[in-house]
């Protein structure tokens, strides 16, 4: 019974290593099995117009991202100036607390004077090119009256953009303890803004769709602070895989480094070539050419292997659910389609990874109806169950809309209706009971 007994536990031991082994092997090739060796702590490559995940190592770990946290101060400015808040033309005068941190020059900053006024493109351009950090302060008191206000909008925007992994407690991305003492209400003195790769990426690409203008400035290499003004300062922007620059790389137009000790060194990047955009985060490499070089292996291996492919045009119809049931409708039905093409990345030689399903809004179809009205979506999942799938999750969804508008029946339709389909039942169940 004893030598039963050890072989027992001697398989269950085994067993559970196995599964062990299993789980880490699996972890490790839904991650890795790119062959690639990206040197960081976390990183993400993303196909732009689908969110496709190409790649990914720790995409969903909340890490220090230093400046990189000035993409969201970047978004809240040109929504601001969407909305008519401010304009770019606006002139604001540097609080006290913005020409202290921009007169530190270990930190990445144009001096700005106390009271100096400047317009809203002027610290704009600042904080895009030269990640200036008094810039940055300055915009964000403008906007929201303070800076601790300004990253209570920040956070609210994480959530409004399905950032799930970040935390913001300044405009800038420095450590709070470099604040000089001035660090944002409700924050405290050694906090830093935290995000993963996977948001990183998910901000970058909601950035570039819904304020595009943003690579205009992300993508000037060289430009002079206040030209002409009391104290111009030649700003050389720190994204040096822009064409002309150290690392240049083909296709690059932006977006934003950033480097503390805790965050190391980080870069969101973004490039496009043909018809595909691509964007990578690296965060805590260990160097200043590091974050580049480990940017590169992302972005030759999605454009290397990688091309775009229109699945299905705008228009198409899902082949067993061309209509829905529009009860109360004058028409009893109506057509549907999708409501833009299904553009996704595909490994080249490859025809069609994906596989397609359809999900509809809960309840019955009520008229009125409008034409192009979403009744529902189009999935495309991968057809392999290991990928690593889409920034919004395993599925893209597509808008399913109607192709036409429904009127309303009036009561003496749906009146006749009612009185066919009770005798219609009361005929089956006659039918039924005969048969039997």
């Amino acid at each position: 019974m004893k030598f039963v007994f050890q072989n027992r536990v001697i398989a269950t031991m085994m067993a559970f290593t196995l599964l062990f082994s299993m789980f880490f092997t699996y972890k490790a090739s839904a991650e890795s099995n790119t062959g690639l060796d990206i040197k960081g702590e976390a990183a993400i490559l993303i196909e732009a117009d689908s969110g496709k995940i190409l790649y990914a190592k720790n995409k969903d770990q909340s890490l220090p991202i230093a400046s990189m946290t000035k993409m969201m101060t970047e978004y809240l400015v040109h929504e601001a100036v969407a909305k008519g808040k401010i304009k770019w033309t606006q002139k604001t005068q540097a609080s006290e607390y913005a020409h202290l941190i921009s007169q530190d020059r270990s930190l990445s900053n144009v001096p700005l004077e106390n009271g100096g006024s400047y317009t809203v493109k002027e610290l704009y351009e600042a904080v895009a090119i030269y990640s200036a950090n008094g810039a940055a302060i300055a915009l964000a008191e403008l906007i929201s009256g303070s800076e601790g206000n300004f990253v209570k909008e920040m956070n609210k925007k994480a959530k409004e953009l399905g950032l799930l992994n970040s935390k913001f407690v300044n405009s800038t991305g420095l450590t709070n303890s470099d604040l000089k003492g001035k660090h944002p209400e409700g924050t405290s003195a050694d906090e830093e803004n935290k995000m993963s790769a996977s948001d990183s990426a998910l901000l970058a690409q909601r950035l570039i769709k819904d304020y595009p203008d943003i690579l205009d400035t992300a993508k000037i290499t060289k430009k002079v602070f206040q030209e002409g003004g009391k104290y111009p300062v030649q700003m050389d922007n720190w994204n040096w895989m822009l064409k002309g620059l150290v690392y240049g790389y083909e296709g690059v137009d932006g977006l934003k480094t950033g480097s503390t000790p805790a965050a190391g060194y980080c870069f969101t990047g973004t490039a496009k070539r043909d018809n595909m955009r691509l964007i990578a985060v690296v965060i805590k490499t260990e160097s200043y050419e590091a974050r580049f070089q480990e940017t590169k292996k992302l972005f030759d291996y999605g454009f290397s292997g990688f091309e775009m492919k229109e699945l299905y045009k705008k228009g198409y119809q899902p082949k067993d659910k061309k209509t829905v049931a529009v009860p109360n409708g004058k028409e009893k039905e109506v057509n549907i389609e999708t409501a833009s093409a299904i553009k996704v990345p595909v490994p080249k030689g490859e025809k069609n990874p994906y596989q397609i399903g359809y999900s509809l809004n809960k309840g019955e179809l009520k008229a009125p109806l409008k034409a192009k009205e979403q009744v529902g979506f189009l999935t495309v999942a991968s057809k392999d169950k290991q990928n690593s799938g889409f920034l919004s999750g395993k599925e893209l969804k597509v808008p399913l809309v109607t192709t036409e508008k429904v009127e309303k029946a009036n009561w003496f339709v749906l009146t006749m209706r009612s009185i066919g389909s009770f005798f219609g039942n009361l005929w089956d169940s006659a039918v039924g009971k005969i048969t039997g």
